[in-house]
């Protein structure tokens, strides 16, 4: 197995529990963990393939990874309640789905020969555009623009580090794992010790 597949593998499971988490914060019926799951599992990396003219759609191509996303919402159906504090869960099962998925559309990217830019904005794409489709079609405010959340700057920090580290490397595993480390760190670092960044505070008019 190639390690974008591998990384869609690990994507998928990781964000399809998030969604299925959601749902359950939502008390939604079986059908829509199951539209839940999916639509957070594949959205980033769905967005990714279309954008680099990848055919056909990584899930398309292998509905593995659908019906891995709704055993994972199955699973969380009848085991959400066992969880205290759910989201806290989500938070930091979306965290490890970041510091997966980022590596997932970096690996895409280059695997195409695109150049750094497009490298770094198609690690940001598949990190945080699942979580952001899960969290509008819910009605609330996507982890991704939260106040000053390290979350859209840990994913463009990691497939950055990724772009770097491929100047001084070709070792592509070594190059993931960089890429990994670095938007897990960062991500996790905002939850667990509140690392922001500064936001815009609005100001009264100078007379």
């Amino acid at each position: 197995m190639s390690a974008l597949i591998l990384l869609d593998y690990a994507s998928v499971l990781i964000f399809a529990l998030t969604g299925a988490l959601v749902a359950s914060r939502q008390q939604l019926d079986i059908v829509g963990f199951a539209f839940l799951a999916c639509l957070t599992a594949v959205g980033g990396g769905t967005l990714r393939d279309v954008l680099l003219d990848r055919n056909p759609v990584f899930w398309m191509g292998n509905a593995d990874y659908i019906l891995i996303a709704c055993a994972a919402a199955l699973t969380v159906f009848f085991t959400a309640h066992l969880v205290e504090s759910r989201y806290r869960w989500l938070l930091w099962l979306d965290s490890f789905a970041l510091a997966v998925a980022v590596p997932a559309g970096v690996s895409a990217a280059m695997a195409m020969r695109q150049t750094e830019v497009i490298v770094v904005l198609m690690g940001m794409v598949t990190g945080c555009m699942g979580g952001l489709m899960r969290d509008v079609v819910v009605g609330e405010v996507p982890l991704v623009l939260k106040q000053g959340e390290l979350y859209v700057s840990a994913a463009f920090a990691g497939a950055l580090g990724a772009v770097v580290a491929a100047r001084v490397t070709d070792d592509l595993l070594v190059i993931l794992c960089i890429c990994a480390a670095l938007t897990w760190a960062l991500r996790a670092g905002s939850l667990a010790f509140g690392w922001r960044l500064p936001v815009y505070r609005a100001r009264p008019p100078r007379m």
